[in-house]
């Protein structure tokens, strides 16, 4: 059962009981009329829904290569593994960490954490530690930059464009569609309904 919950008016401080807000509704301040809170629609299953897409696209983003260079009738290919690991060996291991962070670990933390929270709780039930994770995972989204990554990708294609023919892989494609998918989940998520959940304590 949702509770009344207190908001701060982001705009004149106002501090007020907001009641229950149904799906599409919005909550506004009752002294300056600014927008406190906006409830989506369909939240949970909207985000589930690309959490799953985001999860088959991360492994195809592993799995396959990024880029085939084609020079003088030799191929070589790169995965994005092999990527750190070239920036590792030349002696750029605080970069190779860094790629390694932002475009692998924390994009497939976000994502498998979010599926460990919401699919028990789209059941009426708690995974253990559902708190804890979903903090660690609302901290860790600003270190999800997979679209610098991919900006720097296009930067190199097209220097590299003059000295060997650049042939796009599976990966690059997945990786792309990722960035869309991840940001989509993000924005689809409604922070406000896990913590009513989890207020409730329902298991």
């Amino acid at each position: 059962m949702e509770k009344p919950v207190l908001i701060a008016c982001h705009d004149c401080d106002l501090l007020q009981m907001i009641p229950p807000v149904p799906e599409g509704g919005q909550a506004r301040c009752t002294r300056c009329g600014a927008e406190l809170y906006s409830r989506k629609r369909n939240s949970l299953d909207r985000t589930l829904s690309l959490i799953l897409a985001g999860l088959i696209l991360f492994f195809l983003s592993n799995a396959f290569p990024l880029l085939e260079l084609e020079s003088q009738g030799l191929l070589q290919e790169t995965t994005l593994f092999q990527g750190v690991k070239a920036l590792y060996d030349q002696d750029m291991r605080g970069l190779s960490l860094l790629v390694l962070l932002t475009c692998i670990l924390a994009p497939f933390v976000q994502l498998s954490g979010l599926f460990y929270v919401l699919l028990p709780m789209r059941y009426n039930r708690l995974a253990p530690m559902t708190p804890a994770v979903f903090r660690f995972i609302r901290k860790l989204q600003p270190w999800s930059m997979m679209e610098v990554f991919m900006l720097g990708i296009l930067v190199s294609i097209v220097k590299l464009a003059k000295m060997a023919t650049i042939i796009p892989g599976i990966s690059l494609y997945s990786f792309a569609a990722l960035i869309m998918v991840l940001a989509g989940a993000v924005a689809s998520l409604d922070p406000h309904i896990v913590w009513e959940r989890l207020g409730d304590g329902k298991r």
